[in-house]
C-alpha cells in the first residue's frame, strides 16, 4: 500500500470511453485499472447498464477534480416509448401499466417536452445510486422496498425532438448534473397522458468533452498501455479547455 506522503508516479489525466451496452460504469473502471495497471481511477457520472456513450475516467491526480468535472452539464440522445410505464422507468424494468397511445402530432409531443424546460424538480427513481441511510436506493428496490424521496432541482437548457414515429420518439436533451433521463421520459409520458419509458440512451457530451476523442471498451481491453497513455487528456489541457 502506498504511503500518504509518497508521491504518486502513475498515469494522470482523463480518459474518455464510449461505454458499451449491458455493462456497468464500474465494469469499465475495472477494465481500465487492468489496462493501465493502476488502481487510482474513478468515473464522472454513472451510466446505467442499458446506456451507451461518454464515460469520463479520472486517473491519478485527475481524481482530485472529479467533483468539478461531474458538475458540468450533459447532453444525451435517446428514445422513449409511449404507452408503457415500467418499474425502472426504462426498458429493463417490468411493465407496470399499459395505456392506449393517442394520435399525437409532432406539435403535441413537442409541447410535452416544452413543459420540462428551464429549472424544475424531479423525483429520483427508486432504481438509482442515491443513498438513504448509507444504502443505495437500487438495493432497496431489488428487495421490493420503496421509500419516500425528496424532489431534486434540475435544469434543461435545450431539447430537440428528432423523430416521432408512434409509439417511439427520438430526442436530444441538454441538462444539468443529477438529471435522470429515465424520469424525464416517464414524466413526458404522463404529460401526454399515455405513460412512457426510456428505451434507448446515449450520452454524447459532458461539459466540453465529447466522444470524438473516446476509445471503445474493446480498444480499452486490447490496447497497449503506452497507446492508451497517448489517449489521456492531461490536466494542463483540461485546464485550458475549461478556461481556468
Amino acid at each position: 500500500m502506498r504511503k500518504k506522503n509518497e508521491e504518486y508516479t502513475g498515469p494522470s489525466g482523463v480518459l474518455l470511453v464510449d461505454k458499451a451496452p449491458d455493462m456497468t460504469s464500474h465494469d469499465v473502471v475495472a477494465i481500465a485499472r487492468r489496462a493501465l495497471n493502476t488502481k487510482k481511477i474513478g468515473h464522472c457520472g454513472t451510466l446505467d447498464p442499458m446506456a451507451t456513450g461518454l464515460l469520463m475516467l479520472v486517473i491519478g491526480r485527475a481524481t482530485k477534480i472529479q467533483d468539478l468535472l461531474m458538475s458540468e452539464d450533459k447532453v444525451y440522445e435517446g428514445t422513449l416509448t409511449l404507452g408503457e410505464r415500467t418499474s425502472t422507468q426504462d426498458r429493463q424494468g417490468d411493465v407496470l401499466e399499459t395505456r392506449e397511445v393517442g394520435d399525437y402530432s409532432e406539435t403535441d409531443v413537442k409541447a410535452a417536452f416544452e413543459a420540462f424546460t428551464g429549472e424544475f424538480e424531479q423525483l429520483p427513481p427508486m432504481v438509482s445510486a442515491i443513498k438513504m441511510g448509507g444504502v443505495p436506493l437500487y438495493k432497496m428496490a431489488r428487495k421490493g422496498i420503496e421509500v419516500e424521496r425528496k424532489l431534486r432541482p434540475v435544469r434543461v437548457t435545450g431539447f430537440d425532438v428528432k423523430r416521432v414515429e408512434l409509439p417511439e420518439v427520438d430526442f436530444r436533451v441538454d441538462c444539468s448534473k443529477g438529471f435522470y433521463v429515465r424520469t424525464y421520459a416517464n414524466d413526458i409520458g404522463e404529460k401526454l397522458g399515455c405513460g412512457a419509458h426510456l428505451s434507448e440512451l446515449r450520452r454524447t457530451n459532458s461539459g466540453k468533452f465529447t466522444l470524438d476523442r473516446s476509445v471503445t471498451v474493446a480498444q480499452l481491453k486490447e490496447a497497449d498501455p503506452e497507446v492508451l497513455m497517448k489517449s489521456l487528456i492531461s490536466l494542463a489541457e483540461i485546464s485550458l479547455m475549461r478556461g481556468a
